[in-house]
């Protein structure tokens, strides 16, 4: 299954490659398929490209509800 999820910026690198945090772990990915990227902005990462920038508050509702699909995984175990 493929799956693309919101990241926060959290640190620019050389070679239009970007530090994100994915709900808390940090991963390096390319930026460079969405111009203008900032720290802060969050982003859709698929495969460790960003696709394109999100609003924060539908990236926060986003990962808000993958956290709890998480929880709900983890309880019907």
């Amino acid at each position: 299954m493929c799956l693309a999820i919101p990241a926060e910026v959290i640190e620019l690198l050389p070679d239009q490659m970007a530090r994100v945090s994915l709900g808390g772990v940090g991963k390096v990915i390319s930026v460079a398929l969405v111009e203008g990227v900032a720290v802060g902005d969050y982003v859709v990462v698929h495969v460790g490209f960003a696709l394109t920038r999100i609003d924060p508050e539908e990236a926060r509702q986003t990962l808000a509800l993958l956290a709890e699909m998480g929880q709900l995984a983890e309880a019907a175990r």
